[in-house]
């Protein structure tokens, strides 16, 4: 290392589309890493990566940004976040893309595993719980550093519909989602709060149940909107968190998708729970009491992926 050369992190983000594009310019914007940004199609990462290079100067951040077709420049990244597969359409439902981004994401891993053996994985693709099993299968990495991005994005859409019902800042919600991401999500009102109130001491129960149902289908409904493709902007922002916690060891509690080993009752399955997300990747998976219903909830939403798993098992995506 030259005298003076500061070591700096690398991470590397597969799927140049939109999601993948919008993480890359959150890192360098956040000044978290140099960025290598890999996709199949020729030119696009290299072109985006370059675009995001040149706003360097005007933005303040100087880190480097490289566009690639393969994997040698990926060596040795300490984070690899993958982005890659199809997007949903109109009237899809995430599980609908289920064999097809299982063969993607099987490649993208074999790969990453080949070159970047210390990385922690982030897996965004959908259907994400069932991605995750795919990653960590074809990696063979510990469960600690295969992660899945889901319950911060649900739990950021249900703060959002929470400040608008009440009028108040953003800042002064905190909101909980635990279980798979999709249709099965479990939103916990009684630990989502403004300001430490409970927000069921403030909203009513129909009104609550209404923003519940619309953080279930807030992916969908920005499908509906845009018509082609889906939601960058919130995902990108949820990436981009997951990665500050790890890179600069914050020890964040965060939901994300774990392999449960035990916790909550539930074995060999990838579901969002609160985790402590540090620089090995999952340092801790937290387990909060639940109501009876709650429970019911989570283990309809737990069934729910394993009915994905065992496709994926049918069809040899998983041993």
């Amino acid at each position: 290392m030259i005298f003076g050369e500061k070591m700096r992190k690398k991470v590397t983000v597969v799927g140049a589309g939109h999601v993948g594009a919008t993480i890359a310019l959150r890192l360098v914007e956040n000044q978290l890493a140099d960025v290598v940004l890999v996709d199949i199609l020729e030119g696009i990462p290299q072109g985006k990566a370059l675009d995001l290079l040149e706003a360097g100067p005007v933005q303040g951040y100087d880190f480097m940004l490289t566009g690639s077709n393969d994997y040698k420049s990926t060596q040795d990244s300490d984070i690899v976040v993958i982005t890659a597969g199809l997007p949903r359409k109109p009237g899809m439902s995430r599980d609908d893309l289920l064999l097809k981004n299982a063969g993607i994401v099987k490649a993208v891993t074999t790969e990453v595993a080949q070159n970047s053996p210390e990385a922690v994985i982030i897996v965004v693709s959908n259907p994400l719980d069932a991605m995750c099993h795919v990653a960590k299968w074809t990696s063979g990495f510990p469960r600690q550093k295969v992660i899945g991005m889901a319950g911060i994005l649900d739990s950021a859409r249900f703060r959002t519909f929470i400040a608008q019902e009440l009028n108040v800042s953003t800042e002064s919600t905190h909101a909980f989602v635990l279980g798979g991401h999709g249709d099965t999500m479990v939103p916990l009102p009684r630990y989502s709060t403004v300001a430490g109130i409970p927000i069921t001491e403030l909203i009513p129960k129909d009104r609550l149940d209404s923003l519940i149902q619309r953080t279930r289908d807030g992916g969908a409904e920005i499908v509906k909107l845009l018509k082609e493709g889906s939601a960058y902007y919130a995902p990108s922002a949820a990436v981009a968190e997951m990665v500050e916690s790890i890179l600069l060891d914050k020890k964040k509690i965060l939901p994300c998708a774990a392999c449960l080993e035990g916790e909550y009752g539930i074995s060999g399955l990838y579901l969002g729970v609160p985790i402590k997300l540090g620089s090995g990747g999952i340092e801790d998976i937290l387990q909060i009491n639940l109501s009876t219903d709650e429970k019911a909830e989570l283990q309809r939403s737990a069934a729910a992926v394993e009915e994905l798993v065992d496709v994926l098992k049918e069809n040899g995506y998983l041993k």
